[in-house]
């Protein structure tokens, strides 16, 4: 793949473009960590047992796991602008109709729109930056990307938790869903898909559509493509887990197992995602630096089957040594930005939004499965030690899976055939 040198004015445009798409990766974060910290009110609201509730937040996650092929279908042939919006309008249907659920099957109704909708959004923004960015770059902005996607994490812990004294859940869920939608307007007006779109010249050599296959023959090729699937194996195990545990099971645990107010459990969440937060930019810019991509992930999932051995055999306490072992566990789990390069850099060029779509699906599938699992072991035992070996197990499987991946040294390997 060829780039162009940046013409006068792109950067500014982008980056304004990219304030707007990663203004909606906010909330798909926050959508996905918030039903931790409102666990309570929600079990209290819909007679709920543990099992029932880890159902109605993996709801989420069945349909985010199951649109990501379609999202990635949607990037590569609707566009980013098309897609984020439909996706944004979609989400805030979803929020408002959570937001005012009367029985669990609403409420999962509820959820199942917000993980549509919000399903389409990371891989939209992440199809923009494949073309608006240049390659050498795309590492350290899609670091960037999650750093300030986990804002939406950490709003949704201990900042939501102090939030809950004042309002109730109800009411946060209404205001998140108008915020989608005023989103979705502001994207329609603003965003384009291409640098050719605001009259500039293209960053990157890429065939034009009308030489393309249909997409469906584009599909098939990505799927064919035996390198991606390690990738989606890491994120499998280790995402999925960490998504689990983090989204929903850890404030519980520190509240029923060591006697944690919400604010002081809470707390440890936010350290977890913050560390990740800024671990993701860190190992995205760090793997640039270096040229290589292996090295830097396999580390990371390392780090994080430490942890999580850590979390499920060792004698620690909440405070000073469970901020650090929940910082150890995020500063693992950034090992997912490592993820995106790789699918951007092994499969073809003009399919980026899709070769990521495959790789993100690990993530939620695995969630989707792990979320309720992790439940179905609490209502089981009475207690989380076996949820936590569950993690623990995923993360050995991630770690196999990242000693598989191929190092792409940070160029298209697709392109370079």
């Amino acid at each position: 793949m060829t780039e162009a040198h940046a013409a006068p004015g792109l950067s500014r445009l982008r980056w304004r473009m990219y304030a707007l798409l990663v203004g909606a990766y906010v909330l798909v974060y926050f959508h996905r960590m918030a039903p931790g910290v409102v666990a309570g009110e929600l079990q209290q609201a819909f007679e709920a047992s543990a099992a029932a509730l880890g159902g109605l937040a993996a709801a989420y996650f069945y349909v985010y796991a199951a649109m990501q092929l379609p999202a990635g279908v949607l990037a590569d042939t609707w566009g980013t602008r098309r897609t984020v919006v439909a996706g944004n309008v979609v989400a805030a249907f979803g929020a408002v109709l959570f937001a005012g659920a009367d029985s669990l099957a609403q409420a999962t109704l509820g959820r199942l729109a917000i993980g549509a909708g919000v399903s389409v959004v990371f891989v939209g923004l992440m199809k923009f930056n494949a073309v608006w960015f240049e390659g050498r770059h795309y590492g350290k902005v899609a670091g960037l990307t999650l750093l300030i996607g986990n804002l939406g994490s950490i709003a949704a812990a201990g900042p939501l938790a102090g939030l809950l004294a004042l309002v109730g859940w109800r009411e946060v869920f209404t205001a998140v869903g108008v915020l989608s939608l005023g989103l979705a307007l502001l994207t329609w007006r603003y965003v384009r898909d291409r640098p050719e779109d605001a009259g500039l010249p293209p960053l990157h050599a890429l065939p034009p559509a009308a030489a393309r296959p249909h997409w469906s023959k584009e599909l098939a090729a990505v799927l064919r493509e035996r390198r991606l699937w390690p990738v989606v194996l890491v994120q499998f195990g280790m995402i999925g887990g960490f998504y689990a545990f983090v989204g929903l099971w850890a404030v519980p645990l520190l509240e029923r197992a060591h006697g944690l107010a919400r604010p002081a459990a809470a707390a440890h969440v936010t350290t977890a995602l913050a560390v990740f937060a800024l671990g993701s930019l860190t190992l995205g810019g760090l793997s640039d630096r270096l040229g290589r991509r292996k090295p830097v992930l396999v580390g990371a999932v390392g780090l994080y089957l430490l942890a999580c051995l850590a979390l499920a055999a060792a004698p620690w306490t909440p405070g000073g040594g469970g901020h650090a072992l929940f910082a150890a566990l995020g500063l693992g789990a950034a090992g997912l930005t490592i993820t995106f390069p790789l699918g951007r850099e092994l499969g073809p060029p003009a399919l980026a939004g899709m070769a990521i779509s495959v790789v993100n699906s690990g993530a939620f599938l695995g969630t989707a499965l792990m979320q309720p699992l992790f439940g179905a072991l609490v209502d089981r035992s009475g207690g989380f030690a076996a949820g936590l070996w569950l993690l623990a197990a995923g993360a050995v499987l991630a770690l196999a899976a990242a000693l598989a991946c191929t190092e792409t040294r940070c160029r298209n390997l697709a392109a370079a055939r």
